[in-house]
């Protein structure tokens, strides 16, 4: 049995187990793929992780950067209380019509606002507003600009909050101090500036599953 073909099946077995897709997940995936919609979402226990941190962090506000077809959205809003607040920033209004109806399946349309524009440009303006400050950030957007959001995310969170931010492996090529890919250089700029500022404590984590050779960063922020 192949590598690959092994973790898939370590997957689904986690997966069936302790994050089975219910039907309103089933259809965001559906909707997605019908619309072309590119394949990076998370995985369904990647999903069930972001849910159990939001709900380990007692979020009520939750900041999603980069929406797609609103699949982790979905597993973030769930963990909300019924007054909760869950606001994602999409780049591409194709991908947040199909988020907006996605969510509006699972039932969370009133708990959910999509932002639609480049995240450098809504963050300002969501700064603007002075909102409730956020329990949890999840970073999954163009990853040149990841330093950029882990810098919004600690104006926009309290002492306490967690900054999750996605794919952060790029498939080894994170250690490579040379790279000029844009994605390569935004992710160690994230990665360093997490380990340098003195409000934010994290780790980053390599995974290999369903998605392949991937991994994530987890920052709390401190006083």
């Amino acid at each position: 049995m192949s590598g690959s073909q092994l973790w898939d099946d370590v997957d689904f077995y986690f997966t069936s187990h302790l994050s089975p897709d219910d039907e309103s997940l089933q259809a965001a995936l559906r909707e997605s793929e019908a619309n072309a919609l590119p394949h990076v979402n998370v995985t369904a226990n990647q999903g069930k992780l972001l849910q159990l941190l939001a709900q380990i962090q007692d979020a009520r506000n939750i900041l999603e950067i980069g929406t797609l077809g609103g699949y982790s959205t979905i597993w973030l809003a769930r963990a909300l209380p019924a007054d909760g607040r869950l606001i994602s920033l999409e780049y591409s209004a194709h991908h947040a019509e199909i988020a907006v109806r996605n969510i509006a399946r699972a039932g969370l349309e009133k708990l959910v606002e999509v932002r639609v524009g480049p995240a450098l440009e809504s963050l300002p303006k969501l700064a603007d507003e002075n909102p409730a400050p956020f329990d949890l950030v999840f970073i999954d957007a163009d990853k040149a600009n990841n330093p950029h959001y882990v810098e919004w995310a600690l104006r926009l969170t309290r002492t306490g909050s967690l900054i999750v931010v996605d794919n952060v492996v790029r498939g080894g090529r994170v250690v490579d101090a040379e790279s000029a890919e844009p994605d390569v250089v935004g992710t160690r700029a994230a990665i360093e500036l997490i380990a340098a500022h003195p409000r934010l404590t994290g780790t980053a984590i390599q995974t290999v599953g369903s998605k392949g050779y991937d991994g994530f960063a987890l920052a709390r922020v401190l006083d």
